[in-house]
């Protein structure tokens, strides 16, 4: 199953990819679900099967895409975790996980523009396997972890680099508005098949600037599940995003980061591809700026 989350009018609405387009599943006003979080916590893939029989179809071309799930309630970004990728940053081989927090405020969806900000000219792209659970769990055995997932989609979980290198946190950098792209579809794992034989492709402007298999990753997907089961209980809709391979911008020589006019693209096999225009923040209206 392939779900997506899109705009119609004021409304976050979400559906199901058909053959005939997207079956409209909620999010309008009187729906049974109000998005794909609620769903997950609510009946998950077996209800939205359920549901299909009877659901209105809408095309797919001209839909105003929304990150696939717009209101987690947790994401948990890992850093470091391709050896490519701590190698060009100059860091140590990890013992445990890094980890550190990306805000729901500062995703887009698929088609819509990551914002290079008015105060840096160093926003980098970082190609990643976003995860969602589907099922709650504290202290999730790496055994069992593969049994709480719902399901996958690509990431871009964009870094203004200046601003990530002020102090040893990471949160500056990561959470700016509009930086950090979500989607197009959460895609189920029957559909995606054993996700660590798929790879990832980071391009831009139509230059392929990241490729790795997921047997790469130096932390797999069970062992972060369970790490991070053990300090937080992980509920129907929470992401983790898993990591970046390596040729970031920001190591190379001379560095490359997106600007305004660029077009960025995620893709990973069997998911989709996510594809983001760059835009400079002064063209557009930014929310609770001040006058």
């Amino acid at each position: 199953m392939k779900f997506v989350t899109f705009r119609i009018r004021d409304n976050l609405a979400f559906g199901v990819v058909v053959q005939e387009g997207v079956a409209l599943l909620g999010g309008l006003p009187g729906a049974r679900w109000s998005g794909v979080r609620d769903l997950l916590e609510n009946g998950g893939v077996e209800a939205a099967t359920e549901a299909l029989r009877d659901a209105p179809r809408l095309p797919m071309e001209g839909l105003s895409y929304a990150p696939v799930i717009p209101d987690p309630g947790l994401i948990y970004c890992v850093g470091m975790n391709y050896a490519p990728h701590v190698a060009e940053m100059g860091r140590d081989m990890p013992t445990h996980p890094a980890i550190f927090v990306r805000t729901p405020r500062s995703q887009v969806g698929h088609g819509e523009p990551l914002v290079v900000p008015s105060v840096s000219s160093q926003l980098d792209y970082e190609g990643e396997l976003a995860v969602v659970i589907g099922r709650r769990g504290r202290y999730i055995a790496a055994e069992a972890a593969m049994d709480h997932v719902a399901g996958y989609a690509c990431y871009n979980d964009g870094s203004v680099r200046d601003f990530q290198r002020h102090s040893s946190q990471f949160t500056p950098g990561k959470n700016f508005w509009a930086t950090g792209a979500f989607g197009p579809f959460l895609v189920t794992p029957d559909e995606t098949g054993d996700i660590m034989e798929r790879t990832i492709t980071t391009r831009l402007n139509g230059q392929v600037m990241q490729q790795a298999p997921f047997t790469d990753l130096i932390f797999k997907i069970p062992e972060l599940i369970a790490y991070m089961s053990t300090f937080v209980e992980l509920k129907p809709g929470d992401v983790i995003v898993t990591g970046t391979p390596g040729g970031v911008g920001v190591a190379r020589k001379p560095p490359v980061f997106m600007k305004p006019g660029d077009t960025v693209e995620v893709e990973i096999g069997g998911i989709g591809v996510l594809r983001n225009p760059v835009v400079a923040e002064a063209d557009v209206v930014v929310p609770g700026r001040a006058a």
